[in-house]
């Protein structure tokens, strides 16, 4: 993936986090480094970390006094040397796209609002707080609607390449970015709540609405290349079929059934929350050919790991 220079990155919608106390995550379930992975994997991409017995009860946001990301962070050259200002660049390039879809325009303008994209992601190393608990390189990226901000630890992503079989790749990274960004576009259009309603099964809410943040994900690369800063320069210059393959192979590496074979127990379609490997492929290749958000409505067909 080629990233512009001379971009400029805007960081007013950025936080940080320098380890701020509080409780650390209760895992529960599983033992050893493989139920530790597996209980990683079902919080990555956007679960509601409080959902799960993480974290207790909700605690408020407290995301430290770093100000790294603000010092660092200037150019696109600097989203090519350093993973937090990726994320910086990857949240600018998000945003940009996110706030000019008309479809989403006109469904909040009929609703009486305007365009609010998370309040802000919050890069951080160590641990940090949410309002859906504590936040942490085991947790995984996430997405808490209880404060509206994405929570991403870059130092995760050497987990997903080490311990989940994900390539190295950037627009892989930004997947999971992008993902997490799907899940407040969610938030928004106020179809988070079914995947707590029916939270868990090939068929269920939880699994259609991850999907869907997938499909998302993939109209954003689809339009990644046309997004700009806030002075008209383009962000992305070029993403590469190569870059695309890593991006799906990220997705297909947190499908419900590759997890579970990771396990070592048999493939149960009854325990998935987050959708097969195929699905979770094919709904982000969906996205990439999508041409409005309909497009993604993952409620609207049978069978959501069989399109």
């Amino acid at each position: 993936m080629s990233i512009n220079d001379n971009a400029s990155l805007d960081t007013s919608r950025m936080g940080g986090g320098c380890g701020g106390g509080g409780r650390g995550p209760v895992i529960a379930g599983g033992g050893g480094i493989i139920g530790v992975v597996v209980v990683i994997v079902a919080l990555l991409m956007g679960y509601n970390p409080s959902d799960l017995g993480v974290g207790g009860q909700p605690q408020e946001s407290t995301s430290g006094d770093d100000t790294w990301v603000q010092d660092n962070c200037k150019t696109g050259a600097d989203a090519k040397k350093e993973r937090r200002c990726l994320m910086v660049l990857g949240e600018n390039s998000l945003y940009d796209f996110w706030s000019d879809q008309p479809d989403l325009a006109k469904a909040l303008d009929d609703a009486g609002q305007d365009f609010r994209g998370p309040k802000q992601t919050v890069v951080y190393q160590g641990q940090t707080q949410s309002q859906c608990g504590t936040a942490s390189n085991q947790i995984g990226p996430f997405y808490c609607p209880l404060d509206e901000k994405i929570f991403i630890d870059t130092d995760f992503f050497d987990i997903m390449e080490s311990q989940l079989g994900a390539e190295d790749g950037t627009l892989a990274e930004l997947y999971v970015l992008a993902h997490e960004y799907g899940h407040h576009i969610q938030n928004v259009y106020n179809v988070l709540p079914k995947a707590q309603k029916d939270p868990q099964g090939a068929d269920s809410g939880a699994v259609r609405v991850e999907l869907m943040a997938d499909c998302f994900a993939g109209m954003w690369m689809q339009h990644a290349t046309q997004t700009k800063d806030a002075n008209g320069e383009v962000l992305i210059t070029e993403i590469s079929e190569a870059d695309v393959r890593n991006a799906m192979g990220a997705a297909k590496s947190v499908g419900d059934d590759e997890i579970q074979k990771k396990s070592g127990g048999g493939v149960n379609p009854e325990a998935w929350t987050h959708g097969s490997a195929k699905a979770r492929q094919a709904w982000l290749l969906r996205g990439m050919k999508a041409d409005s958000v309909g497009s993604c409505d993952t409620f609207e067909v049978a069978d959501p790991n069989n399109i």
